[in-house]
């Protein structure tokens, strides 16, 4: 019996090797040389491992994370309102790596100088895998030291911001080994204008606040808990919004539909609703953008490291290509064109980078040097 052949119509020639780096962080020299720089050295081999990591798990994980996209489940089967975000498997994943490894905390568990800009490298490398859940790893980071100088909430919060534990699970915080944070403070008639909030925050009798309103962008919707604003007697108000409350039951936060975006699919960005919602206050009353500027101010470093991350992952897979593809009887890389675009797009990434590593040990001194203190709040808003 003859042995039918495929069917093929054409050889495929001149395409390059799948792109598949050994390590994100060993690969990348300015990265290594800024480490050294700005005082990091010393947390390298926790750099290296989470290079090799992202780089033989993470870059297939982000590919799946944002092909399948998040589903919104409002109710369950039986009709009763559940307001839970279903993910693929896959972000899961990322985040279990992204939390264990220290992306949300590696400054916080080990607070010695250069912390902030190993933490820093630890974001960048994951950004160059996956971008959507760097916001709620990012925005975990960022609400540390505003829960730090919080008073009257459970210490437990503060404690398992810096787990090295994930836990997916929609339970209470006390069921949990580790806990993720939200952020939510732009709605529909303000937008960036928050002092145009129509939230209310009223007081009860044990101290704690009742919230009725909305949010019209907020990300990561299946955290354990959100600062927020909201207007109090007293002004706009920041506070703790658990998804849980204390007595166990579920809290009224409803989650009305998912953003339809471009891209960053993953991450699914929500609009909801406070429906009598129970919440912890942060600070004083009328100082609620004061207190949460701090968490902000972290998330504009985060911007700064994400979109240097994103044009080093871009430059890698260009130059990957450039070098196994041919035209005109010359590699990509060799055409003086080509070099001239790729060294172009390598000058702009590596000085984002910098830039972005610089920012973070300006944030790693700054308490202790107000120079640096006043660097790194300037540049973080410039930067981003």
């Amino acid at each position: 019996m003859i042995a039918l052949e495929p069917f093929q119509t054409h050889t495929v020639e001149n395409q390059p090797e799948p792109f598949a780096p050994d390590n994100l962080y060993t690969r990348d020299l300015a990265l290594c040389e800024a480490v050294a720089r700005d005082g990091a050295a010393w947390a390298e081999p926790a750099l290296v491992a989470y290079g090799a990591v992202m780089a033989r798990e993470g870059l297939d994980l982000g590919v799946d994370a944002n092909r399948f996209r998040p589903q919104l489940r409002s109710h369950d089967r039986y009709g009763h309102r559940v307001d839970e975000i279903e993910y693929h498997p896959a972000y899961h994943r990322l985040m279990q790596l992204g939390v264990e490894h220290g992306v949300h905390a590696f400054a916080w568990r080990d607070p010695q100088p250069g912390a902030q800009v190993a933490r820093a490298v630890l974001s960048y490398l994951h950004h160059q895998a996956e971008q959507g859940t760097s916001c709620p790893l990012t925005m975990s980071y960022a609400a540390y030291p505003v829960l730090a100088k919080a008073s009257g909430i459970d210490p437990q919060w503060l404690s398992k911001a810096s787990a090295a534990h994930y836990d997916p699970r929609n339970r209470p915080m006390a069921e949990k080994m580790g806990v993720t944070f939200g952020m939510g403070m732009t709605e529909k008639q303000g937008g960036s204008d928050v002092r145009t909030n129509s939230t209310r925050a009223s007081v009860a009798s044990d101290g704690s606040y009742t919230l009725i309103g909305h949010k019209w962008f907020m990300s990561a919707p299946m955290s354990d808990a959100f600062l927020v604003l909201a207007q109090a007697a007293g002004g706009l108000t920041c506070l703790l919004l658990p998804r849980w409350r204390p007595d166990g039951s579920a809290n009224a936060l409803r989650i009305m539909r998912l953003k339809d975006k471009l891209g960053n699919w993953s991450n699914a960005s929500s609009e909801v609703e406070f429906c009598n919602a129970f919440a912890h206050r942060i600070g004083d009353e009328g100082r609620g953008v004061a207190t949460i500027l701090e968490m902000v101010a972290l998330t504009r470093l985060e911007c700064l490291i994400g979109s240097a991350a994103e044009m080093r992952m871009a430059l890698t897979q260009a130059a990957h290509h450039a070098r196994q593809r041919q035209a005109f009887g010359k590699h990509l890389i060799d055409q003086p064109l080509m070099r001239n675009v790729l060294a172009d797009l390598a000058l702009e990434s590596e000085a984002a980078m910098v830039l972005a590593m610089r920012v973070a040990r300006a944030v790693d001194g700054g308490g202790r040097e107000p120079r640096e203190a006043a660097f790194a709040r300037l540049a973080t808003a410039v930067g981003k």
